[in-house]
């Protein structure tokens, strides 16, 4: 074993929208190059830890969100009131935002970063020692339900997408903050979020189900012939929360050879469901040995939320990375298994549904 730190790919992360919301001059290039200035991801912390890239993801925040979200999740149970519809205009004017964001960091990085959009890019990134980023969404509210700017998002390099965030679109609704709860919570997919799907299917955009209700997950199941993936998802058996996957929907992605990303929000994580930063490496252990018990060892990988959700303290940032791979090699997870759920999964799972 060697002191080099194992390579990771992450699912999904929210630092487009952290550097977006600097409104700095140059898009935030220089707070992500540059590093020191706050946040999970930037990349000095991603080459510290051996994050070598991941799904960028794009979420347009509402403006109910903030401080009380956050205590709010800190209760022993709570259901946090989700937000309306956003309007489309709205919408799309942050998407263009996060993503030009994501393009004037590659163009400042003089090589450093690179916008993927297939495997072999990624894998061509890494061998380089380049950032790999891919462009995702996250509640495709910028969307219309003629899909014309699914088609442009695509061009400009977007390959995956989550119909809804828990708040209700055009498209479908999300499963609510809400513990102890069942996902199973109200209707799923619209007519125009399983023309959406198939849309993706037709494009090669992972479809991702993280953030969809129950009953959407099963629309999307029926409705999709790609392989089921939840870029940033936990186990309901092992954390009853709204959010989280059941048994069921786990062994659904068994079977068409998808993947789930292990979310390292704590309250997805912890059996109180509670946003705490005092939450044990073990209990991202637990999760990760209930998920591999129903999905095999190479349907699972890491979807951390990095910027986007309270993580363990003893992980820290993206520079903590090795510690949580200690910790989880010190659980009994071998080095061969590990290359797998740090990154040797994502590369298959997106292999297959983006083809070559």
């Amino acid at each position: 074993m060697t002191d080099a730190p194992i390579p990771v790919f992450d699912g999904h992360n929210d630092t487009l929208l952290r550097l977006w919301q600097r409104r700095d001059a140059d898009g935030g290039a220089a707070a992500f190059l540059d590093g020191g200035v706050g946040g999970h991801i930037d990349l000095p912390k991603a080459r510290q830890g051996g994050l070598f890239g991941g799904l960028f993801a794009i979420f347009t925040p509402s403006q109910q969100l903030g401080v009380d979200y956050i205590r709010m999740m800190r209760e022993a149970s709570y259901d946090v009131p989700l937000p309306g519809p956003l309007p489309l205009g709205d919408a799309q004017a942050a998407t263009l935002g996060m993503a030009a964001t994501l393009f004037r960091v590659e163009r400042a990085s003089d090589g450093a970063v690179a916008v993927c959009r297939r495997v072999a890019d990624i894998l061509a990134a890494k061998e380089r020692g380049a950032f790999a980023t891919v462009l995702h969404i996250e509640g495709a509210e910028a969307i219309g339900a003629d899909l014309d700017a699914l088609h442009v998002l695509h061009a400009a390099g977007l390959r995956s997408l989550g119909p809804v965030w828990s708040r209700p679109n055009v498209f479908g609704h999300g499963a609510p903050f809400r513990f102890p709860a069942s996902p199973d919570i109200g209707p799923g997919l619209t007519d125009a979020g399983k023309a959406l799907v198939r849309e993706c299917d037709a494009l090669k955009i992972v479809v991702d189900l993280s953030h969809l209700n129950e009953a959407g997950f099963w629309d999307v199941a029926a409705t999709s012939r790609a392989p089921l993936v939840a870029t940033h998802s936990n186990a309901h058996a092992v954390t009853p929360h709204a959010r989280n996957l059941t048994d069921a929907q786990l062994d659904a992605i068994a079977e068409r050879d998808g993947l789930v990303g292990l979310n390292f929000a704590s309250c997805f994580l912890r059996e109180d469901g509670r946003m705490r930063a005092d939450t044990p490496l073990d209990d991202m252990a637990r999760h990760l040995d209930h998920l591999i018990g129903r999905l095999g060892e190479d349907r699972v990988g890491f979807g951390s939320d990095f910027d986007g959700a309270i993580v363990p303290a003893a992980l820290g940032d993206a520079a903590g990375l090795p510690r949580l791979i200690a910790a989880l090699r010190a659980h009994g997870f071998d080095d061969a298994t590990l290359e797998k759920l740090a990154w040797r999964n994502w590369m298959g799972v997106l292999e297959r549904v983006w083809g070559g």
